[in-house]
C-alpha cells in the first residue's frame, strides 16, 4: 500500500500512519493469501476494536466550515457522505484490492451496477464493445437495450477464438468484454492472448472474474485492464447481501469511475459491506471444497445416461482444459450439461422434469452459495435474450447450470439422479 493511502487513512481516524500500518495495508506484499483475506484492509478506530467496524451513518461530521469545503471540494482527506465514501465499504474495498493484486477498487451496489459503471466510465455515444457470446443475460441486456440508447453499439465474437475478437475491433471500439469462466457454459477465454490483440487495438480489457475470484483467478496476472465481480456470489458466499466492484489502476479508478460513482449513487452499503467482508475471510477455503465437490459431480455426470455433455474446465473433456490448468487454480464449482432428447421440446421437458425432481438442490438463479443450485438457463437467467442470440452462445434447451455448494457430494449425486432415471 503505498505512503500516500497510510496517511489518506491515518488522517480520517486521527491515528499515526505507522498504527494503520500494523492493521494491515503494508504488509500485503509479504503475506498470502489466506492471511491477507483475513487481515488486510482492516481499519480500527479508537475503540481498537478486534473484527471490522461496521459504520452505519449516512454522513460524516466536520470539525470546522473550512473542513467542510475541503471534504466537498476534494481537497481535504476524510469522509463526507456514504454515498461515496465509508470506513466499512473503504475496508472492503482495500481487501478484496489486496486479495485481487489491483492498485485500487470502487464497490457498488451489484455485480450489474459494477458493469454499468464501468461502461459509463469508459464510453461515449458512438463507442462499440467486443464481447463474448457467452455472457450473463443481464450483461447482454445491459448492452443490447440500455447502452444501445445511446449511441453505444456491441458485436459478440466466440470467447475462445482470438482471431475473432481481432477481426470485429473497429476504428470506434473501446472495450473488450469477457466472463471466464463464462456463464453457465464454463467457456474460457485465453486473458493474455485477449490482452495482446486489446493492447494492439488500444482497447480496454475488462474480465468478469465473478465465478473464479481471486481465490481461483488473478486476472491481472495475465493482463487484465480491469476486473469486476459481482460480489453477490462467492465472495458473500451465502446467500445472503447484493455487491459488486471494479478493480483497476488507481489512475483508473480515480479519474474514470470514482466520479461516476459518487454522481449516479450505486453504492454498497455500508451493512453489505461489512457482510462481504466476512465472506472474503472464508472465501480460500471454500472455493477450493467447492470446487473439489464440483469435480466429482461432473465425473459422475459424465457416466450417467441421457446426459448429452458435460460442461467443466476441470474436466479433461473440456475443450480448454489445458488453459484452464495454466490460468486457474482449479475448475470452479459451477457446471452446466446437456440433456440428450430427439427435439427441443423434449430436451425442455427432461430439463424440467430433472429440475422438479430435485430435493436438496435449490431452485434458484443464484449461485456462488454454500447451497448448491440448479437452474434451466433458457427460461431464467437468459429468457430475456433472443433465440437466435441464446443458440449463438451454445444455450440450449436441455442444458441445466448447477452450482455446487458446500453439501455431500453423494447426498448431491443422489438428487440428480432421481430425476435422471425418471425423466
Amino acid at each position: 500500500m503505498p505512503l500516500k493511502s497510510l496517511q489518506i487513512i491515518a488522517t480520517r481516524f486521527s491515528f499515526p500512519a505507522e498504527r494503520v500500518f500494523y492493521c494491515g495495508f503494508a504488509m500485503s506484499d509479504d503475506l498470502h493469501f489466506d492471511t491477507l483475506a483475513i487481515r488486510s484492509g482492516t481499519l480500527r478506530s479508537q475503540f481498537s476494536e478486534h473484527s471490522e467496524a461496521l459504520f452505519l451513518t449516512s454522513s460524516f461530521v466536520f470539525e470546522n466550515a473550512a473542513q467542510a469545503a475541503q471534504r466537498f471540494q476534494a481537497t481535504g482527506e476524510g469522509y463526507t457522505y456514504s454515498r461515496f465514501s465509508n470506513p466499512t465499504v473503504a475496508m472492503f474495498q482495500q481487501r478484496l484490492a489486496a486479495l485481487e493484486g489491483a492498485e485500487a477498487c470502487l464497490a457498488t451496489a451489484s455485480g450489474m451496477s459494477a458493469i454499468l459503471s464501468c461502461c459509463l466510465g469508459t464510453l461515449a455515444a458512438g463507442d462499440h464493445i467486443v464481447s463474448s457470446h457467452s455472457i450473463f443475460g443481464a450483461t447482454v441486456q445491459l448492452f443490447n437495450t440500455v447502452l444501445a440508447r445511446f449511441g453505444i453499439t456491441t458485436s459478440y465474437v466466440s470467447g475462445a477464438n482470438v482471431q475473432e475478437w481481432a477481426a470485429a475491433v473497429r476504428p470506434n471500439t473501446k472495450l473488450f468484454y469477457v466472463e471466464t469462466p463464462s456463464n453457465p457454459l464454463t467457456e474460457l477465454a485465453d486473458i493474455e492472448a485477449l490482452k495482446a490483440v486489446a493492447q494492439q487495438a488500444g482497447v480496454l480489457l475488462v474480465v468478469d472474474n465473478c465465478f473464479c475470484t481471486p481465490a481461483l483467478q488473478k486476472p491481472f496476472e495475465h493482463g487484465a485492464d480491469v476486473v469486476i465481480h459481482s460480489a453477490t456470489k462467492y465472495i458473500d458466499g451465502q446467500g445472503r447481501v447484493l455487491g459488486g466492484a471494479i478493480l483497476g489502476s488507481e489512475q483508473f479508478i480515480q479519474e474514470r469511475i470514482a466520479p461516476i460513482l459518487r454522481t449516479t449513487g450505486p453504492s454498497l452499503s455500508p451493512f453489505n459491506a461489512w457482510v462481504l467482508l466476512k465472506g472474503l475471510e472464508t472465501l480460500s477455503i471454500r472455493m477450493e471444497r467447492q470446487s473439489e465437490n464440483a469435480l466429482a459431480i461432473a465425473r459422475w455426470l459424465e457416466s450417467q445416461k441421457g446426459v448429452a455433455r458435460v460442461h467443466y474446465p476441470g474436466l479433461a473433456s473440456h475443450p480448454q482444459f489445458d488453459l484452464a490448468r495454466r490460468q486457474q487454480n482449479s475448475g470452479g464449482a459451477v457446471l452446466s450439461f446437456e440433456l440428450d432428447a430427439s427435439d427441443d421440446a423434449g430436451r425442455r421437458a427432461r430439463a424440467w422434469h430433472l429440475i422438479d425432481h430435485c430435493r436438496v438442490i435449490s431452485i434458484t438463479a443464484n449461485l456462488g452459495d454454500t447451497r448448491s443450485t440448479i437452474t434451466h438457463p433458457a427460461t431464467t437467467t437468459h429468457v430475456r435474450v433472443t433465440p437466435e442470440a441464446r443458440q449463438a452462445a451454445g444455450i440450449g434447451e436441455g442444458l441445466l447450470r448447477v452450482a455446487v455448494g458446500l453439501e455431500d457430494v453423494k447426498d448431491l449425486q443422489t438428487d440428480l439422479a432421481r430425476g435422471l432415471a425418471t425423466a
